[in-house]
């Protein structure tokens, strides 16, 4: 129990689990009181040389006062925080506000000095500097912007903490001690150092469950069968190259299961024990994670079902699971975990319930369901696909996809991710990480339960009020291949694995079917390409003939990939037959050697044997060398073409085959669209800097409109407070003047001037000109008095009404622009046309904010009514410059100020010349935290 501090309550949103850099985990709690003991025990532990370090002269113990003042702290003006392993200290942390004379103050002085602690056995693991990071946040939080510190100039170690960590700083030298002064706001290179060591940390911790030199099965049991006995035939069947173990309490001392030792309980293991695989039931797994804990395991996988799959009772048990391996510094894949497969020779781990380990390829490929997992690997087997590593994480409660994904980032044994989510715990970091994994090698991701709202039971989800559409959107942004099937998903993920990217979208289709070659030329239409017209080389074609006619085709420079279509030919009697698959695999392979730059796939039908010949090029055996490959581009032959490490694993071409024409054509159309976006990611844009935008005085009139809210959540400003905010960013809403009667209309538009529209503003009328709710140009008194009797008659009183006048607007098109702050993915840009094209046909595109000049230009291309802003069937083109200009504006605001959390410009029509803003309602709340800008730390259970 916890006792409060002496001037505020605990602070417990400061305790914090983390990821150190040797993939190990801590926890970071503010220190109380209670923790004296723990003080005095970690200080003991300290050497001599540290502990000079912390008080600049031999210290070997702490006093009773020493110990009372760095236990009881005010948690304002003097912090202290510990990262603990196991319940004890490893490293403490502390600042103590200060004024400029470097004497004891309290508000509002805005500096404190700073110093920090680390046991000597856990130095070199990150601690100081995940520390700093937390420390950082909380006296950010206090009020207090620059920690000074001052460090002897032969404790290097502290020092490179400091100057590391990315913030601006100022260094001197005076009596012998380097002082250190750095403001805390964050900047661009401390966030990034800061996601760096993220990256680090989370890669290292999975690969701690990828690449053990040891693994132990908790739950084996003594007879045949089981989950327990099958992954431990698993793990020997696929050859694993380290020490293996079976656990079960039943065992005899010095017994064998299967050749491998057998032992009553992990503590009975001399040798070091690097990954448990947890199959007992769920309520004796607490005893084998202590056990685990105490031997110094560095990672679980948990197969063990009955955790939040089960039920409320189930889920409480999921938590204190997490809690309970976290306190050791370990992490957990799963619970209720199909498994991890490794194919590297130095590992070949099948730590999983697939009784057939995946061949050696590059492929990685992670998924959350193990039904699913069973079918990939089954799927990717059959077609001849090979992997680098499979992670099933089952209930995902500690490592999940975006762990996963910080690993397959630098892994040079992956050159293509493949992902089955069913859900996206923290879609902006996952975002976040996919667009720099997607700088990289292609990620193909498929969510499932996507249109039931619901998460999957036993998964932690963030709240989002985002529709699927939009979160796809948001994530093809970002570089992923998001495609709605599995088999989708391996189809592209065999394309991309073994054919380099193509230079564009321009298709040769050649084969010996003409009509199999229409529907492929149809099918590339469909999906956006630009097809060449099919070359037939009629029904009696040789392996030969497709030999040249394929190397004919990618020799050609009007072409950027190529389709090859072949079905069985009738013979004289009538009987099908067909070129052996063997030997046209041979020739085709041989073809599209001779131009490595141009990716090809082929679509056979009842070809016998063509499948499986050109799928044997991915086969190897497990102990098979596989060449040395990066994660970057390889090899060019022509200056306009990527590409992609291959899955080859001899000198021969990796051609991949499809049964169906549309499946070939979509994979391609995948990676032409991957590919352009990879082209753009090379030059981003820049957010545009707009002299006008009065950003400060923006803030404080936000802080005044907030200040005079009654409700705590925020509201929606008034049309006059929000046409002012909105100009305050360069963005002019047309004036609109109320119009509670006939004779306040006119004045209103003697004061607009002639001509006019008159439109109800009610919620049920507005913008909807089809039920008659807006009038337009009215010329004249008379037509103004008219349609206001019209209105009033058709829909009701004017109170209900709520007409206003506004000055006609040049004709255009109209479109409409939304931003919104959403709590799990962050701030996003929408952008479509008004009416039945966004909100009955969902035609809308998205992009997050901040967007560049780039992100601009795409969002208003994105959409499929945008011909009708480029001049559809002879219409005059509109300003779209302008309009782009808008959306940049829009999102600056809600960049700039998050407690913009809703802004919509409806209508916006845009002319020939410039646009008008005829309608905009702007809603201010408190901002919601961004979990992404503040300290490392793991979700909290």
């Amino acid at each position: 129990m916890q006792t409060p501090s002496d001037r505020h309550a605990y602070p417990s949103h400061w305790e914090a689990d983390v990821v150190l850099r040797d993939g190990g985990t801590a926890r970071i709690r503010p220190i109380t009181a209670e923790d004296a003991d723990r003080l005095v025990s970690f200080y003991e532990q300290v050497s001599d040389e540290s502990k000079y370090y912390r008080f600049f002269a031999p210290y070997p113990r702490l006093s009773a006062k020493d110990v009372h003042r760095f236990t009881h702290h005010d948690q304002v003006d003097r912090v202290g925080l510990a990262a603990t392993v196991g319940g004890e200290f490893i490293a403490t942390v502390r600042f103590d506000r200060i004024d400029s004379r470097g004497m004891s103050a309290s508000a509002p002085a805005d500096e404190a000095e700073v110093a920090f602690l680390v046991q000597d056995a856990h130095q070199g693991r990150g601690v100081a500097s995940t520390l700093l990071e937390h420390i950082a946040a909380v006296a950010r939080e206090r009020g207090i912007r620059r920690f000074a510190a001052e460090v002897l100039p032969a404790n290097t170690k502290m020092i490179k903490v400091f100057t590391d960590a990315g913030y601006q700083q100022k260094r001197s030298f005076e009596d012998g001690v380097v002082r250190l002064e750095f403001d805390l706001e964050p900047t661009d290179r401390s966030l990034a150092v800061q996601r760096a060591r993220e990256q680090r940390a989370e890669a290292r911790s999975v690969q701690r469950l990828l690449t053990p030199k040891s693994v132990a099965v908790i739950g084996v049991g003594r007879t045949p069968g089981g989950v327990g006995r099958s992954v431990l035939r698993n793990l020997r069947e696929a050859g694993f190259t380290g020490r293996l173990y079976a656990v079960n309490s039943a065992f005899e001392e010095g017994s064998e299961v299967d050749g491998v030792p057998a032992y009553r309980s992990v503590r009975d293991i001399e040798e070091t024990v690097e990954l448990a695989v947890v199959t007992v039931p769920a309520e004796r797994v607490p005893q084998a994670v202590d056990e685990c804990g105490e031997r110094g395991v560095l990672g679980l996988v948990v197969i063990s079902a009955g955790y939040a799959e089960s039920g409320p009772e189930g889920r409480e048990r999921q938590r204190e699971l997490v809690r309970q391996a976290r306190s050791y510094g370990t992490r957990i894949l799963g619970p209720n975990a199909f498994g991890v497969i490794n194919t590297s020779p130095e590992v070949r781990l099948n730590a999983s319930l697939a009784p057939r380990p995946p061949e050696r390829g590059r492929i990685g490929l992670f998924t959350q369901s193990g039904a699913i997992g069973i079918a990939l690997l089954s799927g990717l087997h059959r077609r001849g696909a090979g992997l680098s590593t499979f992670v099933s994480a089952g209930n995902r409660a500690d490592v999940s996809g975006n762990d996963v994904l910080q690993y397959w980032y630098e892994d040079p044994d992956t050159d293509v991710a493949l992902m089955y989510l069913e859900s996206i715990g923290n879609p902006r970091k996952f975002t976040r990480l996919a667009r720099r994994a997607a700088t990289a090698k292609p990620l193909v991701v498929v969510q499932g339960a996507r249109h039931s709202g619901i998460a999957p039971t036993g998964h932690a989800v963030q709240a989002t009020r985002l529709p699927h559409a939009t979160v796809s959107a948001l994530l093809r942004q970002a570089g992923v291949i998001r495609v709605d099937t599995v088999t989708e998903m391996v189809d592209a993920g065999l394309l991309l694995a073994g054919q380099p990217l193509p230079a564009g979208p321009r298709v040769a289709i050649l084969g010996n079917s003409e009509s199999l070659g229409l529907l492929t030329y149809d099918a590339c239409v469909a999906d956006g390409l630009r097809p060449l017209p099919p070359r037939d080389l009629t029904t009696g074609a040789t392996p030969a003939d497709f030999r040249a006619a394929l190397a004919e085709a990618l020799s050609d420079d009007a072409c950027d990939s190529v389709i090859v279509t072949a079905i069985p030919w009738v013979g004289e009697d009538g009987a099908t037959a067909s070129p052996e698959g063997e030997v046209l695999a041979t020739e085709l392979r041989a073809a599209a050697a001779g131009c490595p730059a141009k990716p090809v796939a082929v679509v056979h039908v009842e070809l016998g044997g063509l499948a499986e010949a050109l799928a044997a090029a991915t086969r190897t055996r497990p102990d098979a060398p596989v060449p040395a490959s990066g994660s970057g581009e390889g090899a060019q032959s022509s200056s306009h073409a990527e590409r992609l490490p291959t899955a080859e694993v001899d000198d021969r071409t990796v051609i991949p085959a499809y049964p169906a024409a549309e499946r070939a054509v979509r994979a391609l159309a995948e990676a032409v669209k991957y590919a352009q976006w990879r082209r753009e990611a090379k030059e981003p844009g820049k957010v545009h800097e707009y002299e006008d935008i009065d950003e400060s005085g923006t803030a404080r009139r936000i802080d005044e409109l907030l200040a005079e809210q009654d409700d705590p959540r925020g509201a929606t400003l008034a049309q006059d407070d929000a046409r002012e905010l909105l100009g305050r960013y360069g963005i002019d809403v047309r004036d609109a003047l109320p119009a509670p009667d006939p004779d306040a209309a006119v004045a209103a538009a003697r004061a607009l001037g002639y001509p006019v529209a008159l439109k109800t503003t009610a919620p049920h009328l507005r913008h909807r000109a089809d039920l008659g709710g807006v009038r337009l140009d009215l010329a004249d008194e008379e037509q103004l008095r008219r349609a206001y009797a019209e209105l009033t008659e058709t829909f009701g009183k004017p109170a209900e009404l709520r007409p206003v006048v506004q000055a006609m607007a040049p004709r255009g098109v109209d479109t409409v622009v939304r931003a919104v702050i959403d709590p799990a993915a962050g701030a996003v840009l929408s952008f479509g046309l008004a009416g039945a094209a966004s909100e009955l046909l969902g035609d809308t595109g998205h992009r997050l904010v901040p967007v560049t000049e780039r992100d601009a230009g795409s969002l208003v291309r994105s959409i499929r009514t945008a011909p009708l802003l480029f001049g559809w069937r002879g219409s005059a083109p509109v300003d779209t410059p302008a309009l782009e200009e808008l959306l940049q504006r829009v999102s600056r605001l809600v960049d700039d100020h998050p407690e913009v959390v809703a802004v919509s410009l409806e209508p916006v029509v845009v002319a020939q010349r410039g646009l008008s803003v005829l309608g905009a309602s702007v809603r201010l709340a408190p901002p919601p935290a961004r979990s992404d800008l503040g300290p490392r730390a793991l979700p909290g259970y």
